[in-house]
């Protein structure tokens, strides 16, 4: 954390210092630039890890099974394993299909355990564990792009320690996503359109919400185009289109598949529907905090609507930043998408995981702090992350 003493600040425009680095040296100029901020990562996800582990000492549930071995770890590995196909018919006439899970985490599984001896499950936490890292450093290079290298070590940290950080170190694709989101923003914010295009088109093929993805790179593109019409250099149109009309491939190209499969064109929304899944504009949601608030479990709702009015406030607090309007419609449809979808509400945070430019407001106020403040801050919601971690994925976990 010796990085923090840099001087922290918003940029106006597209950051020099990162952007350079990457056409005067390459990659590798720009890995050991974010080189703290992996190193924090890492050594927060370790303290999360340990804690796991020692919390399974006492009710003798192995830290490796809790975080491969059930939940849709199961499913994705399955999938890796044997290809899509497999329906699951429970009473109530609901029916869980493994077409619900997007395909590119379980192709990685499937191509890591097939290119090592590892199995599909422990693949799958290789690939969270790489894609852990390079979320960190995408998510390092957008905060450092807006508001400097303070900013985006703390942004890191904080993104490393929320409460339900343990699921990056799930075979889940959480940490995929995030990672190809992250590297998605990054590139709309410093004009890489092709880039921008492929990653947000893998990022589709990775969570149902790609489609926040997608609509960042879409109002980029049309602000570029916009600012070109005004008479303001930036990247040739062709370029702009060519991102764009990336961006949502990998989404549409797996709703297609599925409903040709399906022989429905609703058929993902029917596949979801099996799961009690679905979006009801957050009725259900709110229905179930009310149910609580009235109940014996009042403590449990209050607590459910502090964290709403929360991500409420910081993503207010984030408009107000002045951030990237690309970044805040990424971050808007990913909260939005959250909070709309009803089925099983213990999964809202995880959902809303990818959602790092929520934690920019945080991130600039922890990175004005003296180092010595920041690291005690950072170290103590490190440590009540990693305790809350353990017992969340040792009591009811998610699903």
């Amino acid at each position: 954390m010796s990085d923090l003493r840099s001087p922290v600040g918003p940029a106006a425009g597209p950051a020099p210092a990162a952007v350079l680095s990457l056409s005067r040296s390459g990659a590798a100029a720009a890995l050991r630039r974010a080189a703290a901020a992996l190193w924090l990562y890492a050594g927060i996800r370790a303290v999360g890890l340990v804690a796991l582990a020692l919390w399974g000492l006492a009710d003798d549930k192995g830290a490796r099974h809790l975080l491969s071995g059930r939940w849709d770890s199961v499913w994705y590995a399955r999938i890796a394993e044997q290809g899509y196909g497999f329906t699951l018919h429970l009473p109530g006439g609901r029916v869980h299909s493994d077409l619900a899970f997007f395909p590119l985490l379980p192709w990685l599984e499937r191509l890591v355990s097939h290119l090592s001896p590892l199995s599909v499950a422990d693949a799958g936490l290789v690939v969270s564990a790489v894609a852990g890292l390079l979320a960190a450093w995408g998510i390092f290079a957008v905060g450092e792009l807006r508001y400097g290298r303070r900013a985006g070590l703390a942004l890191v940290g904080l993104w490393a320690a929320l409460p339900v950080g343990v699921v990056q170190s799930m075979a889940y694709s959480e940490s995929l996503f995030t990672a190809l989101a992250a590297w998605s923003l990054y590139c709309v914010l410093t004009g890489r359109w092709a880039g921008a295009g492929a990653l947000a088109a893998l990022a589709g093929l990775t969570r149902p919400v790609g489609a926040a993805v997608v609509a960042a790179v879409w109002l980029g593109a049309a602000l570029e185009l916009v600012r070109a019409r005004r008479g303001e250099r930036g990247a040739p149109a062709a370029r702009v289109l060519a991102g764009a009309v990336l961006a949502p491939l990998g989404w549409l190209g797996y709703v297609a598949w599925v409903g040709a499969r399906t022989g429905s064109v609703t058929g993902y929304l029917e596949v979801q529907g099996g799961w009690g899944n679905g979006f009801d504009g957050g009725l259900a949601f709110a229905s179930f905090i009310g149910e609580r608030l009235a109940g014996p479990a009042f403590p449990a709702g209050l607590a459910l609507l502090a964290g709403v009015v929360l991500v409420v406030l910081l993503y207010v607090k984030g408009v107000r930043q002045g951030q990237p309007l690309p970044l805040l419609a990424y971050t808007g449809t990913v909260v939005l998408l959250a909070l709309t979808a009803k089925g099983y509400f213990g999964s809202k945070p995880r959902l809303m995981l990818p959602a790092f430019p929520l934690l920019l407001p945080l991130a600039v106020a922890l990175a004005r702090l003296r180092t010595v403040r920041a690291v005690t801050v950072l170290s103590a919601v490190t440590l009540v992350s990693a305790v809350y971690g353990a017992f969340w994925l040792h009591g009811s976990g998610p699903p």
